[in-house]
């Protein structure tokens, strides 16, 4: 592109011009694409995309602007955005600023008419890599300098970056939402979005958010009816000081997980994880609950899986194969229907279940939301 202002470089040395629309800089890290169709803003703010530059695979971006609502979190952690097709419009009811004046606002570098569609097979094809978006007059010298200085994704702890530094209690009652009494949920919060939060409260429960670093003492001082373990960015293998928390509470206390937190239930009880080699986000990938023989479409985020037994890293069949575990018998709940990976596990011996993806549907579809149901429902049978 002659007129480019700016390009993207991947660290294998692939190239991608396009045109500057955001913040005036630039911006590393590890660059990954989303499969949704909406809920940029979303997807932004979602504090598992931190240290990543997120790629768009839908054409247009930004053709309903932004709003206060549709925050996951209290500022954007992706580090950048890259579209096809960029717009600044503002005209959706509720929108109160278009997407690109938002981006810039918030420091955020972005780039449009950049060949998305290559881009994505490209990194589908050599799996997802350190890159960095950058304005046409920073040599490629210095850009691929910049890249090489960037730490690798895995093995990294981005967890203690999204982490409150102190704990907050949220009442069902105080957010407006519920006016029925539940349990009370102390969440180690790795980087929790703010629908999983709100998703709880409306079903009656007291949330707790607790600094990723919190003990199991602190975590069990209001005596909570139930552990959860939220989503989050990074490497579950770089977070053993949270594991080690985990595996302290399992069998005294119910524990649930989420996506990161899905990760981290299993390896406190003596699983493995493995980094995918592009991961699985956006909002349309089918999961089937072994449970009930349903397929929902899920939303998803994450770079990282688990290991089916024997070390395998996909299972071949829809059964609920299981794990000896140190904590018991864990048994397959979900499985991917793309790519036969682990989504979900039930622990058969002492209270606990996780997920691997999304069921709060922000954004996405809302087929898995009556997890949180089911969630609640076993914590207050529990009590």
């Amino acid at each position: 592109m002659s007129d480019a202002t700016a390009y993207v470089l991947l660290e294998d040395g692939t190239r991608f011009d396009g045109l500057a629309c955001g913040a005036d800089q630039h911006a590393v890290g590890e660059i990954v694409f989303t499969t949704s169709m909406s809920g940029y803003q979303e997807a932004m703010t979602d504090p598992s995309y931190a240290g990543q530059l997120l790629t768009f695979t839908y054409p247009q971006i930004g053709n309903y602007g932004v709003s206060a609502e549709a925050m996951e979190s209290d500022r954007v952690h992706a580090r950048a955005a890259i579209t096809r097709a960029a717009v600044d419009r503002e005209d959706a009811p509720g929108a109160e600023r278009g997407w690109l004046s938002w981006l810039t606002d918030c420091g955020i570098p972005a780039i449009t008419d950049l060949d998305t569609r290559a881009m994505v097979r490209h990194i589908r094809d050599q799996g997802a890599m350190r890159g960095g978006l950058f304005p046409a007059d920073v040599a490629e010298s210095e850009a691929r300098a910049l890249i090489a200085a960037e730490p690798s994704m895995a093995g990294r702890d981005l967890a203690r970056e999204v982490s409150p530094e102190t704990p907050l209690v949220l009442e069902p009652n105080g957010d407006g939402t519920s006016s029925c009494t539940g349990p009370r949920i102390a969440m180690i919060d790795t980087g929790v979005k703010l629908s999983i939060v709100r998703n709880l409260l409306e079903r009656g429960a007291t949330v707790e958010l607790h600094p990723c670093t919190a003990g199991p003492q602190e975590l069990l001082t209001n005596n909570p009816d139930a552990i959860f373990l939220a989503n989050g960015p990074g490497d579950p293998a770089a977070l053993d000081y949270i594991v080690a928390t985990v595996r302290k509470l399992v069998g005294r206390r119910p524990v649930y997980g989420i996506c990161l937190g899905h990760q981290l239930l299993c390896r406190a009880v003596g699983l493995k994880t493995y980094k995918l080699p592009f991961g699985h986000h956006g909002a349309n990938h089918p999961v089937k609950d072994l449970t009930t023989g349903r397929t929902e479409i899920t939303s998803q985020n994450h770079g990282f899986a688990v290991l089916g037994p024997d070390g395998a890293r996909t299972i071949d069949t829809d059964e609920a194969v299981s794990w000896d575990t140190e904590f018991g018998v864990a048994e397959l709940t979900h499985i991917n229907l793309y790519d036969r990976t682990v989504e979900g596990l039930r622990l058969k011996d002492v209270p606990g279940a996780t997920v691997q993806y999304h069921p709060e549907a922000g954004p996405g579809p809302n087929d898995a939301l009556y997890l949180f149901d089911r969630f609640v429902d076993e914590i207050r049978g529990a009590v």
